[in-house]
Protein backbone atom coordinates (compact mmCIF):
# COMPACT_ATOMS: atom_id res chain seq x y z
CA UNK A 1 0.00 0.00 0.00
CA UNK A 2 1.42 3.37 -1.03
CA UNK A 3 1.29 5.97 1.74
CA UNK A 4 2.56 9.49 2.26
CA UNK A 5 3.92 9.65 5.80
CA UNK A 6 4.88 12.98 7.35
CA UNK A 7 7.10 12.93 10.44
CA UNK A 8 6.25 15.38 13.22
CA UNK A 9 7.94 16.17 16.54
CA UNK A 10 5.47 17.51 19.15
CA UNK A 11 7.56 16.62 22.17
CA UNK A 12 11.29 16.14 22.84
CA UNK A 13 14.29 16.42 20.50
CA UNK A 14 15.83 13.15 19.36
CA UNK A 15 19.02 11.29 18.53
CA UNK A 16 20.02 11.86 14.90
CA UNK A 17 21.41 8.33 14.49
CA UNK A 18 18.30 6.62 15.84
CA UNK A 19 16.09 8.92 13.79
CA UNK A 20 17.93 8.27 10.52
CA UNK A 21 17.90 4.52 11.08
CA UNK A 22 14.17 4.62 11.71
CA UNK A 23 13.60 6.64 8.54
CA UNK A 24 15.52 4.02 6.60
CA UNK A 25 13.24 1.26 7.84
CA UNK A 26 10.19 3.30 6.85
CA UNK A 27 11.48 3.95 3.34
CA UNK A 28 12.16 0.23 2.86
CA UNK A 29 8.39 -0.23 3.08
CA UNK A 30 7.97 1.80 -0.09
CA UNK A 31 6.25 4.73 1.59
CA UNK A 32 6.85 8.37 0.70
CA UNK A 33 8.36 9.85 3.86
CA UNK A 34 8.43 13.60 4.47
CA UNK A 35 10.65 15.23 7.10
CA UNK A 36 9.97 18.97 7.47
CA UNK A 37 13.06 21.09 8.11
CA UNK A 38 11.65 22.33 11.42
CA UNK A 39 11.63 18.81 12.83
CA UNK A 40 15.27 19.12 13.95
CA UNK A 41 14.71 22.25 16.03
CA UNK A 42 15.65 22.27 19.70
CA UNK A 43 14.38 24.57 22.42
CA UNK A 44 15.61 23.47 25.83
CA UNK A 45 14.07 20.05 26.47
CA UNK A 46 11.61 20.49 23.60
CA UNK A 47 11.80 19.88 19.85
CA UNK A 48 11.28 23.58 19.15
CA UNK A 49 9.16 26.32 20.65
CA UNK A 50 5.51 25.55 21.37
CA UNK A 51 4.29 27.72 18.50
CA UNK A 52 6.62 26.02 16.02
CA UNK A 53 5.68 22.50 17.11
CA UNK A 54 1.99 23.35 16.88
CA UNK A 55 2.38 24.95 13.45
CA UNK A 56 4.12 21.83 12.13
CA UNK A 57 1.29 19.70 13.48
CA UNK A 58 -1.34 22.04 12.00
CA UNK A 59 0.23 21.92 8.52
CA UNK A 60 0.26 18.13 8.44
CA UNK A 61 -3.21 17.84 9.97
CA UNK A 62 -4.76 20.09 7.32
CA UNK A 63 -2.74 18.74 4.36
CA UNK A 64 -4.93 16.33 2.35
CA UNK A 65 -1.85 14.80 0.68
CA UNK A 66 -0.60 13.41 4.02
CA UNK A 67 -2.04 9.98 4.82
CA UNK A 68 -0.20 9.35 8.09
CA UNK A 69 1.39 11.59 10.71
CA UNK A 70 4.08 9.58 12.51
CA UNK A 71 5.84 10.98 15.56
CA UNK A 72 9.63 11.21 15.58
CA UNK A 73 9.85 10.65 19.32
CA UNK A 74 7.89 10.91 22.55
CA UNK A 75 9.52 12.39 25.63
CA UNK A 76 7.74 15.49 26.89
CA UNK A 77 5.92 18.48 25.44
CA UNK A 78 2.68 17.39 23.78
CA UNK A 79 0.55 18.55 26.74
CA UNK A 80 1.85 22.10 26.19
CA UNK A 81 0.35 22.39 22.71
CA UNK A 82 -3.04 20.79 23.45
CA UNK A 83 -4.81 24.17 23.84
CA UNK A 84 -3.63 25.15 20.35
CA UNK A 85 -4.46 21.76 18.83
CA UNK A 86 -7.94 22.05 20.34
CA UNK A 87 -8.66 24.99 17.99
CA UNK A 88 -8.20 22.86 14.85
CA UNK A 89 -11.10 21.71 12.74
CA UNK A 90 -11.40 18.25 11.17
CA UNK A 91 -8.64 16.91 8.98
CA UNK A 92 -9.77 16.94 5.32
CA UNK A 93 -8.85 13.29 4.78
CA UNK A 94 -9.22 11.80 8.27
CA UNK A 95 -5.57 10.77 8.43
CA UNK A 96 -4.09 8.47 11.05
CA UNK A 97 -1.77 9.87 13.73
CA UNK A 98 0.76 7.28 14.95
CA UNK A 99 2.93 7.32 18.05
CA UNK A 100 3.04 6.44 21.75
CA UNK A 101 4.60 7.66 24.99
CA UNK A 102 4.06 11.44 25.12
CA UNK A 103 1.92 11.21 21.96
CA UNK A 104 -0.76 9.69 24.22
CA UNK A 105 -1.82 13.27 25.00
CA UNK A 106 -2.61 13.83 21.31
CA UNK A 107 -4.38 10.47 21.12
CA UNK A 108 -6.62 11.71 23.94
CA UNK A 109 -7.57 14.76 21.84
CA UNK A 110 -8.30 12.53 18.85
CA UNK A 111 -10.36 10.13 20.99
CA UNK A 112 -12.50 13.00 22.25
CA UNK A 113 -12.90 14.12 18.63
CA UNK A 114 -14.08 10.61 17.69
CA UNK A 115 -11.15 10.31 15.30
CA UNK A 116 -9.32 6.93 15.25
CA UNK A 117 -5.56 6.92 15.75
CA UNK A 118 -2.79 4.39 16.32
CA UNK A 119 -0.75 3.67 19.44
CA UNK A 120 2.39 2.53 17.66
CA UNK A 121 6.13 2.96 17.24
CA UNK A 122 7.79 6.35 16.90
CA UNK A 123 10.60 6.76 14.37
CA UNK A 124 13.40 6.53 16.94
CA UNK A 125 12.06 3.23 18.29
CA UNK A 126 11.91 1.46 14.93
CA UNK A 127 15.53 0.31 15.16
CA UNK A 128 14.75 -1.64 18.36
CA UNK A 129 11.78 -3.54 16.98
CA UNK A 130 11.44 -6.87 15.21
CA UNK A 131 10.02 -7.50 11.77
CA UNK A 132 6.82 -8.65 13.50
CA UNK A 133 6.27 -5.14 14.85
CA UNK A 134 7.00 -3.55 11.47
CA UNK A 135 4.57 -5.94 9.76
CA UNK A 136 1.84 -5.08 12.28
CA UNK A 137 2.41 -1.38 11.64
CA UNK A 138 1.96 -2.00 7.91
CA UNK A 139 -1.17 -4.06 8.56
CA UNK A 140 -2.77 -1.45 10.80
CA UNK A 141 -2.05 1.43 8.43
CA UNK A 142 -3.37 -0.55 5.46
CA UNK A 143 -6.55 -1.68 7.25
CA UNK A 144 -9.10 -3.03 7.70
CA UNK A 145 -8.88 -3.58 11.45
CA UNK A 146 -11.52 -6.18 12.37
CA UNK A 147 -9.88 -9.42 13.48
CA UNK A 148 -6.58 -7.90 14.58
CA UNK A 149 -5.61 -9.90 17.67
CA UNK A 150 -3.22 -9.01 20.49
CA UNK A 151 -2.17 -11.82 22.82
CA UNK A 152 -1.18 -10.93 26.37
CA UNK A 153 1.60 -13.12 27.77
CA UNK A 154 1.28 -12.10 31.41
CA UNK A 155 -1.14 -13.29 34.09
CA UNK A 156 -4.74 -12.09 34.18
CA UNK A 157 -5.29 -9.96 37.27
CA UNK A 158 -9.06 -10.35 36.99
CA UNK A 159 -11.08 -12.71 34.82
CA UNK A 160 -13.98 -12.09 32.50
CA UNK A 161 -14.85 -10.54 29.15
CA UNK A 162 -15.66 -7.00 28.11
CA UNK A 163 -16.27 -4.85 25.05
CA UNK A 164 -15.51 -1.19 24.54
CA UNK A 165 -13.60 1.44 22.61
CA UNK A 166 -9.84 1.10 22.97
CA UNK A 167 -7.90 4.03 24.39
CA UNK A 168 -4.69 4.35 26.31
CA UNK A 169 -0.94 4.48 26.31
CA UNK A 170 1.55 5.90 28.73
CA UNK A 171 0.22 5.98 32.29
CA UNK A 172 2.32 9.03 33.24
CA UNK A 173 0.84 10.96 30.30
CA UNK A 174 -2.80 9.94 30.85
CA UNK A 175 -2.99 10.73 34.56
CA UNK A 176 -2.04 14.46 34.30
CA UNK A 177 -4.97 14.94 31.90
CA UNK A 178 -7.44 14.27 34.72
CA UNK A 179 -9.22 17.44 35.81
CA UNK A 180 -8.43 19.20 32.52
CA UNK A 181 -10.68 19.71 29.48
CA UNK A 182 -8.40 17.32 27.57
CA UNK A 183 -9.13 14.12 29.48
CA UNK A 184 -11.07 11.46 27.55
CA UNK A 185 -14.34 9.98 28.76
CA UNK A 186 -13.38 6.69 30.39
CA UNK A 187 -16.93 5.30 30.34
CA UNK A 188 -16.99 1.72 29.04
CA UNK A 189 -13.55 1.95 27.39
CA UNK A 190 -10.92 -0.77 27.19
CA UNK A 191 -8.07 1.12 28.86
CA UNK A 192 -4.52 0.24 27.78
CA UNK A 193 -1.65 1.17 30.10
CA UNK A 194 2.15 1.00 29.77
CA UNK A 195 5.12 3.09 30.96
CA UNK A 196 8.88 3.37 31.28
CA UNK A 197 11.34 4.19 34.07
CA UNK A 198 8.63 4.75 36.69
CA UNK A 199 9.55 3.12 40.02
CA UNK A 200 6.81 1.13 41.76
CA UNK A 201 5.81 3.87 44.22
CA UNK A 202 5.21 6.30 41.34
CA UNK A 203 3.20 3.73 39.41
CA UNK A 204 1.15 3.30 42.60
CA UNK A 205 0.67 7.08 42.83
CA UNK A 206 -0.49 7.36 39.22
CA UNK A 207 -2.90 4.44 39.48
CA UNK A 208 -4.23 5.70 42.80
CA UNK A 209 -4.89 9.08 41.16
CA UNK A 210 -6.89 7.30 38.44
CA UNK A 211 -8.83 5.43 41.12
CA UNK A 212 -9.55 8.51 43.20
CA UNK A 213 -10.74 10.43 40.14
CA UNK A 214 -13.33 7.75 39.41
CA UNK A 215 -11.85 6.97 36.00
CA UNK A 216 -11.12 3.32 36.80
CA UNK A 217 -14.66 2.78 38.10
CA UNK A 218 -16.00 3.60 34.62
CA UNK A 219 -13.82 1.45 32.36
CA UNK A 220 -15.06 -1.84 30.88
CA UNK A 221 -11.68 -3.55 31.11
CA UNK A 222 -7.94 -2.96 31.29
CA UNK A 223 -5.09 -4.31 29.16
CA UNK A 224 -1.65 -3.71 30.65
CA UNK A 225 1.36 -3.53 28.33
CA UNK A 226 5.04 -3.46 29.24
CA UNK A 227 6.29 -1.45 32.22
CA UNK A 228 9.99 -1.09 31.43
CA UNK A 229 12.89 -0.15 33.70
CA UNK A 230 11.01 0.77 36.86
CA UNK A 231 13.01 -0.59 39.79
CA UNK A 232 12.07 -0.50 43.45
CA UNK A 233 13.81 2.34 45.28
CA UNK A 234 14.49 0.39 48.48
CA UNK A 235 15.03 -3.27 49.23
CA UNK A 236 11.87 -5.05 50.33
CA UNK A 237 9.48 -2.72 48.51
CA UNK A 238 6.96 -4.21 46.03
CA UNK A 239 7.87 -4.38 42.38
CA UNK A 240 5.73 -2.92 39.58
CA UNK A 241 3.96 -6.25 38.98
CA UNK A 242 2.86 -6.34 42.63
CA UNK A 243 1.64 -2.73 42.46
CA UNK A 244 -0.37 -3.44 39.32
CA UNK A 245 -1.97 -6.46 40.96
CA UNK A 246 -2.84 -4.59 44.14
CA UNK A 247 -4.24 -1.50 42.41
CA UNK A 248 -6.09 -3.14 39.49
CA UNK A 249 -7.30 -6.60 40.52
CA UNK A 250 -10.22 -5.44 42.68
CA UNK A 251 -12.00 -3.22 40.13
CA UNK A 252 -14.55 -5.83 39.09
CA UNK A 253 -13.54 -5.71 35.41
CA UNK A 254 -11.33 -8.02 33.34
CA UNK A 255 -7.63 -7.12 33.54
CA UNK A 256 -4.83 -8.70 31.48
CA UNK A 257 -1.10 -8.05 31.64
CA UNK A 258 1.70 -8.58 29.16
CA UNK A 259 0.11 -6.92 26.14
CA UNK A 260 2.99 -6.63 23.59
CA UNK A 261 3.16 -2.83 23.50
CA UNK A 262 5.32 -0.22 25.15
CA UNK A 263 8.77 1.32 25.48
CA UNK A 264 10.78 -1.89 25.21
CA UNK A 265 11.74 -4.07 22.26
CA UNK A 266 8.17 -4.83 21.21
CA UNK A 267 5.38 -2.42 20.35
CA UNK A 268 2.63 -3.81 18.14
CA UNK A 269 0.65 -1.00 16.51
CA UNK A 270 -2.79 -0.85 18.15
CA UNK A 271 -5.85 1.02 16.80
CA UNK A 272 -7.35 3.51 19.26
CA UNK A 273 -11.02 4.42 18.98
CA UNK A 274 -11.85 0.97 17.60
CA UNK A 275 -14.36 -1.31 19.29
CA UNK A 276 -12.65 -4.33 20.80
CA UNK A 277 -13.34 -7.47 22.81
CA UNK A 278 -11.13 -8.16 25.83
CA UNK A 279 -11.04 -11.78 26.98
CA UNK A 280 -9.01 -12.03 30.17
CA UNK A 281 -9.53 -15.78 30.47
CA UNK A 282 -7.76 -16.37 27.14
CA UNK A 283 -5.47 -13.34 27.32
CA UNK A 284 -6.72 -11.74 24.10
CA UNK A 285 -7.68 -8.30 22.87
CA UNK A 286 -9.48 -8.54 19.51
CA UNK A 287 -10.36 -5.52 17.38
CA UNK A 288 -13.91 -5.71 16.04
CA UNK A 289 -14.37 -2.63 13.85
CA UNK A 290 -12.57 0.15 11.99
CA UNK A 291 -13.27 2.83 14.56
CA UNK A 292 -15.72 5.67 14.27
CA UNK A 293 -17.25 6.05 10.79
CA UNK A 294 -15.46 9.35 10.33
CA UNK A 295 -12.38 7.40 9.22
Amino acid sequence: MSLTVSIFAPSSPFSTDRFEYGLGRLRQLGWTVRTPASIREKHGFLAGEDAHRFEAFRRDWLDPSVDVMLAARGGYGAHRILPSIETLGPSPNRKLVVGFSDITAIHAWLFRRRHPSVHGPVVTQLGDLSDVDIERLQRVLAGPWPGLTYTADGPALSSGKARGKVFGGCLAVITPLLGTPYAPDFQDMILVLEDVAEPPYRVDRLLTHLRLSGALSRVAGIAVGDFVGGQAVREGEPDVAEVLRERLSDLGVPVVTGLPIGHGTRNLALPLGAEARLDADNGELVIEDDGWPTR
